[in-house]
């Protein structure tokens, strides 16, 4: 039989940390802090691999499951001397579902589960406090009947404020037991009324309704997306975690609360977090009422005037400094805590490594491995590569005047600006529209998850540094303000109502998540400083990895901001990017759309110098770097004039008949452009073309020589070579024009002459055209074209469909499918270094900045990558992160025994 259940309480348990993939991040962290001898609730985990087996109704698996879990229940019961459904004493129950890797708000929970209409007498005398039971027995049924029955929260939210209404009141703490019995009995009437149904009154009922209700949450629409974005299998499952449960709400002398071990904003070593004053855990999250600061200093910061834990619970704020203090030197990282404080005993309910902002992540592990806490290859591990976006973007201007319309907690860092929108669907929408919104909503829910991707900031009115879009914006990067309650959102009349202003949809404001400032209009921003604990972070990276790190840039502007970032070198400058604007479109065009070679020989040489500029000012830029360029590979319709206005415009800089050059763009018509006349297939038709292209680069490479005093190494790069044949041809051109640029210029002039590999045939027919090709350098984005025979302009279509439906786990565009396209690469890289030992292999498609993608770079030996330049740092951290993850160790070498890249910081 299948141990579907493990155990946990009194100090001992049946899992440990390491358990992680079986008994999930909750679980197997309860099964830790239990064997640590700190105050947990008794409990089980039922592992995730039941979650599949739940999904396909196996019954034997559930007959299995049923009985575990009632040995558990009974070893809960032991310990607490409570019966769970039954007795004077009875067990309520928690349901919680406990991922591989956290994903908070994303499913499901029920708090005070085995409440009936006989147990909550029984909880009430036992307690000593009715009121505190029916409390109880309204949140339950309220949980229950949203999570589980599908009955919509708001429902009993409109009940409840219209009692507290009518009764004259402000706050839930305000309800007397009698009141909160009337509540109930609504509750429980508008069941019946909207579902046909009577709420469930037996324990084992409600308990088996909540476990297939959150086991069900996995697969939610919100669970789903997020499982998207973060890159998490739907394979993993979740597991569910069953504990006894212990009551926050259990009057004044009791809390519940979520606390850091470090700030995670800012990443200040200082106890950070909130609590609320007899509420339960749900409480705090949700942003219903207004927490308190855990800390004296967080209450002064924030301006509170409400006291906090350490002030009015002296004792448990002491205990609980104390078990964070001893669960960040056990796990050796900073702790996210939830904890509840029943009747002054502290209960701690999770731990877990805290999400942060990137900025706080970098400040922690600097300041850790200061510590002698973790060592520098540990810290370079600590630090999501993808997360370092957040840092490599604008914030406002300190000096510029800011008119400040609203305020809040500074959630989440970094400055935002957008329209006002105020839903998520509506942030979708103008996303895919090519606008920039803001996000408001009183406080989000985990159905906004699509929208709050979509947004380039969020600002909220209610909500703590815990709230769910605290939580969700921090884990994204993505500027967040809440709690902004000098603030007004009516939603229904689309209109924020400020300090002294009210503005409406599409109106546009700037929030600063760093200082919790709402601002009025578009602010002036400025770019961030690499330095500091990023610097630090970057020069370990750097000293581990061993592949540079190139950029595909074809502008010095592009050129500049990546050598910013710690570009090595260009890995593709894509030649036909630098023709479409101004007169170059034109020239082009007439050089396309020319009857014969004299005609375009005409425009070339109207378009050699604005080439000869283009090249020298990248080689400037890039003085002592080495720099690819690829030869013009366009498909020829992105060129050609469209409408008639083109066209007669094309046709009178050319001096043609406009009908005539119409029947000139129509024979150069194709089926298929991206298989088309393109790449080497063009030069070889147009050899012109390559003649003009080389003398550019090689005068530009004699005049950059002069002007930086630093030799210039030139590759060029000959695109959709399927033949060898195909690539001798061009280099014979080039070749030629090599020979006469360094005759009349009387230097010489080293360079290489390489290939694409993006064709399935070049792949493997590699150690053939390594005869002739000097490099490699893979265009992963066509590679993955031509071997899926997948349109990437057209794939958006039904990709996501196939990674809902389970059919790929990844979107072969973003990150490279290893098995097909990297298995070709892999070959090509073994046969041409076959041929040519000392080859330089790199890939310079957009996989070349995604951190999968670069991994799998290191493991088969390629010498760089190239991405584009604010993805540089991203590729920095991921090839040292692979080296590190290999089995290397800064400042030696690694397992090939080849030397490592020395720091370019």
């Amino acid at each position: 039989m299948t141990k579907w259940v493990y155990t946990f309480g009194s100090g001992q348990a049946e899992g440990s940390a390491l358990d992680g993939e079986r008994l999930g991040g909750k679980g197997a962290n309860l099964a830790e802090m239990c064997n640590l001898g700190l105050p947990v609730p008794p409990g089980l985990t039922i592992i995730a691999d039941a979650c599949s087996a739940y999904y396909k109704n196996e019954r034997q698996i559930a007959e299995e499951l049923k009985v575990q879990v009632r040995a558990g229940i009974e070893r809960i019961e032991e310990i607490t001397g409570r019966r769970f459904g039954a007795g004077d004493r009875p067990l309520l129950l928690s349901v919680r579902s406990g991922a591989r890797v956290s994903m908070p708000g994303m499913m499901d929970t029920v708090l005070n589960l085995g409440l009936n209409d006989e147990t909550v007498q029984a909880l009430g005398h036992d307690a000593g406090d009715a009121r505190f039971a029916w409390d109880s027995y309204r949140r339950f049924i309220q949980m229950y009947a949203d999570v589980v029955m599908r009955l919509d929260h708001e429902v009993f939210e409109e009940i409840l404020e219209d009692e507290k209404a009518r009764l004259g009141y402000e706050f839930d703490t305000e309800m007397t037991a009698s009141e909160w019995q009337h509540v109930v009995s609504l509750y429980k009437s508008v069941i019946e009324e909207e579902l046909g149904l009577e709420f469930p009154q037996d324990p084992e009922v409600q308990l088996w309704g909540a476990v297939g209700a959150v086991f069900a949450s996995w697969m939610s629409a919100r669970a789903v997306t997020y499982r998207q974005l973060h890159n998490i299998p739907e394979g993993w499952g979740t597991a569910i975690n069953i504990q006894a449960m212990v009551f926050g709400n259990h009057g004044n002398s009791s809390a519940t609360g979520v606390a850091f071990t470090r700030n995670p904003s800012t990443g200040d070593k200082s106890l950070y977090g909130e609590f609320l004053v007899n509420a339960q855990g749900e409480d705090v999250v949700a942003g219903i009422r207004t927490p308190q600061s855990i800390t004296e200093e967080g209450r002064i910061s924030s301006g509170s005037e409400r006291p906090s834990m350490e002030k009015l619970m002296p004792d448990a704020f002491k205990e609980l400094s104390r078990i964070c203090s001893e669960l960040e030197t056990h796990y050796r990282d900073m702790q996210d805590i939830e904890f509840t404080i029943e009747r002054g005993k502290l209960w701690m309910l999770q731990t877990r490594s805290g999400k942060r902002s990137t900025r706080a992540a970098m400040k922690i592990a600097v300041d850790m491995v200061d510590e002698k806490v973790i060592t520098e290859e540990e810290a370079v591990l600590r630090i999501e590569p993808s997360s370092l976006d957040q840092l490599l973007h604008p914030t406002i201007d300190p000096r510029v005047a800011r008119e400040v319309i609203g305020s809040g907690l500074p959630a989440s860092p970094g400055a935002a600006t957008g329209e006002i929108v105020f839903t998520a669907e509506e942030a979708v929408t103008a996303s895919d529209e090519g606008r920039k919104v803001i996000l408001l909503r009183v406080e989000t829910s985990p159905e906004d998850i699509h929208g709050m991707h979509a947004a380039e900031g969020i600002l909220t009115t209610r909500g703590g540094m815990t709230s769910h879009a605290a939580v969700v914006a921090r884990g994204m990067g993505i500027p967040c303000v809440v709690g902004a309650g000098s603030m007004r959102i009516d939603a229904r009349n689309e209109r924020l109502i400020g300090v002294g202003v009210t503005l409406k949809k599409g109106d546009v404001i700037t929030i600063d998540g760093s200082a919790g400032q709402v601002l009025k209009g578009d602010v002036q921003m400025v770019q961030p400083e690499l330095s500091g604990d990023f610097g630090r972070i970057m020069q370990w990276a750097d000293r581990a990895r061993r592949m540079t790190v190139r950029t595909n840039a074809d502008t010095p502007a592009d050129a500049r901001a990546a050598r910013s970032f710690g570009a090595e070198g260009i890995g593709l400058c894509r030649t036909e990017h630098m023709f479409f604007e101004g007169d170059r479109i034109h020239l082009m065009r007439e050089m396309i759309l020319a009857e014969d070679e004299t005609g375009r020989r005409t425009a070339l040489d109207r378009l050699l110098p604005v080439q000869r500029h283009d090249f020298t000012s990248l080689f400037n830029v890039m003085h002592g770097l080495p720099v690819t360029i690829r030869l013009l590979d366009p498909p020829l319709h992105e060129f050609l004039p469209k409408t008639d206005e083109e066209i007669a415009d094309v046709a009178a800089a050319m001096g043609m008949d406009a009908a005539a050059l119409r029947l000139r763009v129509d024979a150069l018509h194709e089926f298929n452009p991206m298989l088309g006349h393109r790449g080497c297939r063009l030069a070889i038709s147009y050899p012109e073309i390559v003649e003009m292209q080389a003398r550019a680069i090689f005068e530009a490479a004699v005049a950059a020589a002069h002007e930086t005093g630093a030799a210039v190494v030139p590759e060029i790069m000959v695109p959709l070579v399927g033949l060898r044949s195909e690539l001798d041809y061009v280099k014979e051109r080039i070749d030629a024009i090599a020979g006469d640029v360094m005759a009349e210029a009387g230097m010489r002039i080293d360079y290489l002459v390489g290939t694409m590999i993006e064709l399935p045939r070049a792949a493997l027919r590699a150690h053939i055209i390594a005869e002739a090709a000097e490099f490699f350098s893979f265009g992963t984005n066509d590679l993955t074209q031509t071997t899926f025979g997948i349109s990437r302009d057209d794939a958006s279509a039904f990709i996501p469909t196939y990674q809902r439906k389970g059919i790929i786990e990844h979107d072969p565009f973003i990150s490279l499918d290893f098995d097909g396209v990297g298995e070709l690469i892999r070959i090509a890289a073994e046969r041409g270094r076959r041929t040519r030992n000392d080859m330089k292999l790199g890939i310079c498609g957009e996989h070349g900045g995604d951190p999968a993608s670069i991994h799998f770079c290191e493991e088969i030996g390629l010498d760089y990558v190239s991405c584009s330049p604010f993805r540089v740092p991203i590729a920095r951290l991921a090839a040292a992160q692979a080296v590190i993850t290999n089995g290397a160790s800064i400042g030696g070498h690694s397992k090939d025994g080849r030397d490592r890249k020395p720091s370019a910081s």
